[in-house]
């Protein structure tokens, strides 16, 4: 074989990677938040959040924003983004920013987020 010439063909081949996607573009986000609210302020902190939800759906990006869940001790919500992005933005709105001083006195602990 001459010492010239590749030997596998993959030389002129470009590479495909992560950073090929187009800027901006990413996968939707779930994400899941999980209230635990002092003892007696269930309907509070449900209604807290009822008012969130009626601003956050007809944010950008919000597929779904609900409540999935709800017990005396705890209450899920639910949502999906259509990007990262769209996500961190939500997260630095009014919506959320009046949300956390709506709740800040009716919770055990601070919210339970996780992302998938």
């Amino acid at each position: 074989m001459d010492s010239g010439s590749p030997s596998t063909g993959l030389v002129s081949r470009p590479r495909i990677t992560a950073t090929a996607k187009l800027k901006g573009m990413s996968d939707p986000v779930d994400v899941t938040a999980i209230f635990l609210p002092i003892p007696g302020e269930v309907f509070r902190v449900k209604l807290a959040l009822d008012i969130a939800i009626e601003q956050v759906v007809t944010e950008p990006g919000c597929i779904r924003y609900e409540i999935t869940d709800v017990a005396e001790d705890r209450i899920v919500l639910t949502e999906r983004w259509e990007s990262e992005e769209l996500l961190d933005n939500h997260l630095q709105g009014p919506a959320v920013q009046d949300l956390g001083e709506s709740l800040s006195a009716l919770l055990v602990e601070p919210v339970k987020v996780s992302r998938s």
